[in-house]
């Protein structure tokens, strides 16, 4: 079994490499690495270049930033491996857990895999209230078109069998990639699990990007993806 981590990242040069540390660290050992780099302009690209490059299998740039959804499918394009995981450039989640995410694949029993944030009693830093709000919101509204109980769609930790992600069309370039996503695995009926996970989630001044805009587009997507 290869593993592979698919690594979107804009401007994150103060974790970006603790990020591929830990990825490398992970129990899983036949894993490759593949980072997007997508249009960083602090620095990134340079110490993805100068730095980090060696130590992982592809580092791909975008010439400038498209969005999240656009430096996965491109990401997704590249991996050579079984499963593929997505994995945050920030240090919000731990590849430690990579095998609890994974397991209900290798076991025969999934095609899909989410980590959930709220699900199972592992560590959780307590953030914004407004943002749980809405990804219940966002997650309630999601569940009730698909028909599927999940309890964190917007999470980033997703696992995937590379056949079932790779005959997939992403169009979402920015965050419209999680309710997307979600929509077309339904569609296709896979058997999805969902695993409790850690969270240290980071604050905006820690460089958190997501906004409300980016619910707004969210609910768009939802309706968009799911009623098409």
């Amino acid at each position: 079994m290869k593993l592979s981590v698919v690594i979107p990242c804009f401007n994150e040069y103060g974790t970006i490499q603790k990020v591929v540390e830990s990825v490398k660290r992970s129990p899983i050992a036949n894993c490759e690495i593949i980072i997007v780099d997508d249009g960083s302009t602090d620095g990134t690209r340079q110490l993805l270049k100068s730095r980090i490059e060696p130590q992982v299998d592809r580092v791909i740039f975008h010439p400038k930033n498209l969005g999240k959804g656009a430096a996965l499918r491109t990401g997704i394009n590249a991996v050579t491996g079984d499963i593929i995981i997505i994995q945050d450039a920030d240090l919000e989640y731990d590849p430690q857990e990579y095998p609890i995410m994974i397991n209900p694949i290798l076991d025969d029993r999934a095609d899909v895999v989410f980590g959930s944030r709220f699900q199972g009693g592992r560590p959780h830093r307590v953030v914004y209230y407004w943002h749980a709000v809405g990804n219940k919101i966002l997650t309630t509204l999601s569940n009730m078109f698909t028909n599927i109980n999940l309890t964190d769609m917007e999470t980033c930790y997703k696992a995937f069998k590379r056949e079932i992600l790779q005959a997939i069309e992403i169009k979402e370039n920015r965050f419209g990639f999680e309710p997307e996503i979600t929509a077309k695995v339904a569609k296709m009926n896979c058997r999805i699990y969902e695993v409790g996970i850690s969270y240290y989630g980071r604050t905006y001044k820690e460089g958190k990007k997501i906004g409300w805009k980016d619910g707004v587009k969210a609910i768009f997507c939802i309706l968009k993806y799911n009623l098409c």
